[in-house]
């Protein structure tokens, strides 16, 4: 690999031919979403930068550019970097390896596009130890210039190759992802503990609800219980529901080192062999999770319920509790599915296990009844399965669990809902600036878009073309009805969701779309989502008549940029969930090369047409080049590959075998062939 070696010289741009025409200007945050393809986001817009308008500047920084007509007929401006104003980058992970004399870092964050260099004088590859080959965390010293190459210096050894899972580490670094904690985040952490008697005395305000039954109803391998649940009959034929959700402001204070450690990630990162997370293991998995028989500090929306599920009241407040048991959604759904006896339960004390079960068939009646008002008020529910892939304990993996949506998770989905919009109300009402999750209706074009594949599908009727471009939720309803049970099901619902407009923070409430919400909010998850802790924040001030404290002044001043941040992380979040188990299902399918699997077609393009296995849910490609010796026509409208000779037609939702053909790990990209006849 040819590298050039640092030089520092005169780095001023410019000729002898006299001073460069003044160009306008504008400042922006550079985003680099791959190599040689980047945006930079202003106040003006987002624009897209052109090929080699990145120059010397790295993703995240601030910089000045000026804007450039595009070359292609209706392309719009184009960003060139003309200076770069503040960096983003301070150190980087990347491979140390020799270039002559030089000691090279090649990046893991491909999006860095720069060479980094350690001098021949620096002795810190010999003082770590470091091999080539190993990778290292590197501390940047001097910044690209034109004319000179980036230097860093090692900071710390992080391990060989063949003792870390490169492609993840990839995946962490590429995205830009925080694993370790400061030691005085640690400190702070080490240094709580639970306390709930202390809590009660300290604040007369807060609400002894120990002996008010509840249950925590979470996957089997989660380790964090930050919501727990319970539920009651009442003579009147109505219910009272009660949401207890962990109290982590009230370990949090604001500005903290924990708190802004937080702030900076602003949610937990669930990659396939780990979680991220945006909360010491201390808060985690201990002082902040509701663990059975244990007494824990939480907020409370205690709800009154009439006998068609409606909201007749609902109260927040501080309390303490002490959940009654533990449940995954296994041995919910097994018991309220009748394969599972109450006496089976794994509560506290067994005793109790009846009224758990109790509990449990009560929420399960709200959560029927919940879901009904929610489709009679325009709510729109998608059709989804969630795939993980399993590993075994040195990160290989071994098959895919998918999981689908079950009695057990759907009662637990309505709770949180709920509790959501109960919050919501109350902080809108009020008129109270939080993190509020917003969702607006989805543009026509995005809709109109969807009309030709799902027609295709043979999922519209009469009419619903026209309702669907209007965006009326009881349009989008009905076609998810009628593809439910069809080969068009989960198809109908990734059509209709990529059309939706993404959810995002802001500091008013402007309400939720897909949820038919006058107001929403996340209230229900502190420990791993920092608007969560936003929203906590806002009510303690409110339901203590302080709402001008200067806590909340502080967190509303920063408030704008702090809703952005969390809707920009939650996508990056979001990205690398999804780039880490497509490499471990690529994985999984390098063992399978040859074998044939069923699947649907689930996406089409002028190269070929995307396949959906049934089994795992695995994505892969079926390139046209192996759909026949012919020309395919392609209809953008209707997402279709007709052969110019046979007229066979690859649309959405056509059943097919495949036969896996090959795979490309790094990229976590299946490709499959059509078996041989």
């Amino acid at each position: 690999m040819a590298r050039k070696r640092p030089h520092h010289g005169n780095t001023r741009r410019g000729s002898s031919k006299g001073p460069r025409k003044q160009r306008r200007t504008v400042s922006g945050i550079l985003r680099v979403l791959h190599p040689g393809s980047a945006v930079v986001e202003t106040a003006e817009g987002t624009f897209d930068v052109t090929r080699s308008g990145i120059r010397e500047a790295m993703s995240g920084d601030e910089v000045s550019v000026f804007l450039v007509g595009g070359k292609r007929p209706g392309q719009g401006k184009l960003a060139v970097v003309d200076s770069v104003l503040n960096r983003a980058t301070h150190t980087l992970l990347g491979r140390f390896e020799l270039a002559g004399p030089l000691g090279a870092v090649v990046p893991l964050d491909n999006r860095l596009c720069h060479d980094f260099f350690v001098v021949p004088e620096d002795t810190s590859p010999a003082r770590l130890g470091v091999a080539p080959g190993d990778i290292v965390a590197a501390r940047i010293v001097e910044y690209p210039t034109p004319y000179t190459a980036a230097v860093v210096t090692l900071d710390r050894r992080v391990g060989s190759a063949d003792e870390l899972d490169m492609n993840i580490e990839s995946v962490i670094a590429s995205h830009g992802l925080a694993c370790d904690f400061a030691p005085s985040t640690l400190a702070e952490a080490e240094a709580i503990s639970a306390d709930a008697g202390a809590a009660l005395a300290a604040d007369p305000r807060r609400r002894d609800l120990r002996d008010v039954l509840c249950m925590t109803i979470d996957p089997a391998d989660a380790r964090d219980f930050d919501d727990a649940v319970g539920a009651r009959e009442r003579a009147d034929g109505g219910f009272d529901l009660d949401v207890h959700i962990a109290d982590v402001t009230h370990y949090l204070p604001w500005g903290s080192s924990m708190d802004l450690e937080a702030r900076a990630r602003t949610c937990s990162v669930y990659l396939v062999d780990r979680v991220l997370p945006m909360l010491p293991e201390r808060l985690c998995n201990d002082v902040c999770s509701l663990r059975p028989g244990e007494d824990r500090l939480a907020m409370t929306v205690r709800m009154r319920l009439d006998e068609r599920g409606r909201v007749v009241s609902a109260r927040a407040c501080t309390s303490a509790i002490r959940s009654n048991a533990r449940l995954c959604y296994d041995e919910a759904d097994a018991l309220l599915n009748g394969t599972a006896a109450f006496s089976d339960l794994p509560v506290v004390d067994p005793a109790e296990a009846e009224d758990v079960a109790a509990a449990l068939r009560t929420l399960d009646r709200i959560r029927a009844l919940r879901e009904a008002l929610r489709r009679a008020r325009g709510a729109i529910d998608f059709e989804t399965r969630e795939a993980k892939v399993t590993l075994d304990a040195d990160g290989h993996p071994t098959g895919v669990r998918v999981r689908n949506r079950t009695r057990a998770t759907g009662l637990v989905e309505e709770a949180m809902l709920l509790a959501n919009e109960c919050v919501a109300k109350i902080l809108a009402d009020a008129e109270i600036p939080c993190a509020y999750r917003v969702h607006e209706q989805p543009a026509a074009d995005d809709l109109r878009r969807t009309v030709a594949p799902l027609d295709e599908l043979g999922l519209l009727a009469p009419g619903d073309a026209a309702a669907l471009m209007a965006g009326e939720p009881v349009a989008v309803q009905a076609i998810l009805e009628r593809a439910r049970g069809t080969r068009g099901e989960y198809l109908a619902s990734a059509l209709l969701l990529r059309a939706q407009r993404r959810a995002v923070y802001l500091p008013h409430n402007d309400g939720h779309y897909a949820l038919g919400a006058a107001a929403y909010c996340h209230f229900t998850s502190p420990i791993r989502r920092y608007p969560d802790d936003v929203v906590h924040r806002a009510l303690k001030a409110h339901l203590a008549g302080k709402d001008g404290c200067p806590e909340q002044r502080a967190v509303e001043r920063v408030l704008p940029q702090l809703c952005n941040d969390c809707s920009r992380m939650e996508r990056t979040a979001d990205a690398a969930a999804r780039d880490s188990q497509k490499i471990k299902m690529a994985e999984l399918y390098a063992g399978r090369i040859g074998h044939r699997e069923a699947g649907v077609v689930s996406g089409c393009e002028r190269f070929g047409v995307f396949i959906c296995l049934d089994e795992t849910c695995a994505d892969g490609l079926l390139p046209v080049r192996s759909l026949g010796n012919e020309w395919f026509e392609y209809d953008e409208k209707r997402l279709t590959l007709t052969g110019a000779e046979t007229g066979e037609t690859w649309g959405l939702g056509r059943r097919v075998v495949v036969e896996v053909a090959a795979v490309d790990i790094p990229r976590g990209r299946i490709d499959f062939r059509l078996p041989a006849k």
